[in-house]
């Protein structure tokens, strides 16, 4: 199967990174190449854009997509957390925008044996980064019961987990839980069934949760947002797309942040804390995907873009 993913809001992102022909930009979940793609057809032969992603699948896809561009365009397999050493190594002190849309791509949720769907029966993995050592399976195995209910409360913001997390430990003391299909059976045997009937599946946020914690998503977002605003040259904007509260979250509070780091009590007649802007939030509240784009592309319901101009 090809990497297929239809990029989410695409000319809202666009328009919200104000793309100089000159300019330098940077994809750091380039994916499937979508936005990249876009980015690259808006810049002259002197702009640049390097495209970061860990996913050896979405390399290949992108190197392939982008090939048209020749050495307008550089491809990293790494994270989007090392950015600041990704541009240190390409010589590239600033940069004119930066892009990460937070979603898993269609690829890896369609691909079974990636195991990112409760959908299918697969091997537990969720790796987006199938170097490191931790796995879904391993999450589920090795976690403590305690640690679990943390994990399935916290990522999954789901009201039974700790009857979930019960239900998972019992049942590997059997045996190991080594499959999506087992662990869906598992979680669907955790949650009443009057829930279960009133509508989604009820794996959906248990999945969502083992994921974030086995690819660290939250807390890579959270160490890197701030340094990603200190990359922009005055004027840059880094535009995000995320695709659950606790991401939304996370880019809202830091960009209000950043706009406003002022710590001084609010009777304080004069600033006195030393602390300055960073730039101003674009979007007061987050850019969402038109009907008509719902429409085609389910996967975008929950979309939400925010967009931070550096001064």
């Amino acid at each position: 199967m090809g990497f297929q993913h239809v990029s989410v809001l695409l000319e809202e992102v666009m328009e919200g990174l104000q793309i100089k022909p000159d300019g330098i930009y940077v994809d750091g979940t380039l994916g499937g190449a979508g936005h990249a793609s876009a980015v690259c057809s808006r810049l002259g032969t002197s702009g640049r854009l390097i495209g970061i992603d860990q996913d050896a699948d979405a390399i290949a896809a992108a190197t392939e997509r982008l090939s048209s561009y020749g050495n307008m365009v550089r491809i990293i397999r790494s994270n989007y957390s090392d950015m600041v050493s990704v541009l240190r190594q390409e010589k590239i002190a600033y940069v004119d925008g930066i892009l990460l849309d937070l979603g898993v791509s269609s690829f890896q949720l369609d691909t079974s044996e990636r195991g990112f769907s409760y959908r299918m029966d697969a091997p537990l993995d969720m790796r987006m980064d199938d170097r490191q050592e931790l796995t879904a399976e391993k999450v589920v195995n090795e976690y403590t019961e305690m640690e679990l209910f943390h994990v399935i409360r916290r990522y999954g913001e789901d009201k039974f987990a700790k009857n979930i997390a019960r239900h998972i430990v019992a049942e590997r003391e059997k045996e190991p839980i080594r499959s999506t299909g087992k662990l869906t059976e598992v979680i669907s045997r955790a949650i009443p069934m009057k829930i279960k009937k009133q509508g989604g599946h009820p794996a959906k946020r248990t999945f969502q949760a083992i994921r974030i914690e086995v690819n660290r998503e939250l807390e890579v977002l959270e160490q890197t947002l701030n340094d990603m605003i200190d990359l922009l040259n005055p004027g840059g904007r880094l535009c995000i797309i995320t695709f659950h509260s606790l991401e939304d979250r996370i880019v809202k509070n830091t960009f209000r942040n950043a706009e406003n780091p002022c710590t001084c009590p609010p009777d304080f007649p004069v600033c006195v804390c030393g602390n300055l802007s960073r730039g101003r939030v674009i979007t007061r509240k987050p850019v969402l995907p038109t009907e008509r784009e719902k429409e085609e592309n389910p996967r975008s319901k929950s979309a939400k873009l925010r967009i931070f101009e550096h001064c």
